[in-house]
């Protein structure tokens, strides 16, 4: 079964699914959510698996590939993806 919880100010929401994605809505409508750095790819891209365990293809935001922050498989980080893609994503943040 499919339980969701919305916050009083419905910016963020959890779905319990085999597992629990957390995830928000920034103010320019794209989804943020965690996660952990599988695969390291030509060109700053990488396979990253979500808290929920599924696979998205992530490159990197232009803010990091300015300051060169470097990843490799085992990082956590913060992802930015689209509403109508979900199998591709940005990485906005190392943790």
């Amino acid at each position: 079964m499919l339980n969701t919880t919305t916050n009083p100010n419905n910016s963020s929401l959890s779905i319990n699914q085999m597992g629990r994605l957390n995830f928000k809505i920034n103010k320019k409508g794209f989804i943020e959510t965690k996660g952990l750095i599988k695969e390291a790819l030509p060109a700053a891209t990488f396979k990253v698996m979500l808290e929920n365990g599924h696979e998205v293809f992530a490159i990197l935001a232009g803010k990091m590939r300015l300051n060169r922050i470097m990843l490799v498989p085992g990082d956590q980080v913060k992802l930015e993806m689209s509403q109508y893609d979900l199998t591709k994503a940005r990485i906005t943040y190392r943790f």
